[in-house]
């Protein structure tokens, strides 16, 4: 997806989301090193759930400040339309 326009958001989400990815990241780099060092795969599959679970919360927030920041305060009302279906078009690829 290209970004059509600059926006930005709320500095303090800005930074709980780099904070999350962060984490989640840190989470993927340890089912790797798992991974390599041959854990038990419970131990890996419980990371694994566990990143996946932060991933989901990032999105659910991405998705509540969407809605919040560039829909509710599009600038004409043709813009907040094309933030909303840009949004459902992405909930449809989310929930597959």
């Amino acid at each position: 997806m290209t970004r059509k326009s600059i926006h930005r958001h709320p500095e303090e989400e800005r930074r709980a989301s780099v904070i999350r990815v962060r984490k989640i990241v840190g989470q993927l780099n340890a089912v790797e090193r798992m991974i390599d060092e041959d854990h038990e795969c419970v131990e890996i599959l419980l990371q694994i759930v566990s990143a996946r679970r932060g991933l989901k919360s990032l999105a659910e927030k991405l998705i509540h400040s969407h809605t919040r920041h560039c829909i509710e305060e599009a600038h004409t009302l043709a813009e907040g339309r094309r933030k909303l279906r840009e949004l459902l078009t992405v909930l449809e690829r989310y929930v597959e």
